[in-house]
């Protein structure tokens, strides 16, 4: 199966992968909305990737095969600052 890797003109880091190039006929009207314009990034035979960047490869097939789309959001910023304080027993 091939797949097709867009990324987000409104949202950084964040991408949306979908069983064929130029098919988001499977993805929500309002997520195409808050995603913006998709921008082709790859397309790749994800049968024969182990692995994928940041996201899980079970996971994207996954929901490849379930719901016909994948979206991959950024993880959550830390913040230093904060985590700092708490090792030293300092509430915010």
């Amino acid at each position: 199966m091939l797949c097709a890797v867009y990324k987000s003109s409104r949202k950084a880091d964040t991408y949306l992968f979908v069983n064929k190039r130029d098919c988001f006929d499977d993805v929500p009207e309002a997520l195409m909305q808050v995603f913006g314009v998709p921008q082709l990034v790859m397309v790749f035979p994800i049968a024969k990737r182990e692995s994928l960047g940041i996201a899980d490869i079970v996971k994207v097939r996954a929901a490849l095969e379930d719901q016909g789309y994948y979206l991959q959001i950024p993880p959550p910023q830390v913040n230093l600052l904060s985590e700092h304080k708490q090792s030293l027993g300092i509430k915010d």
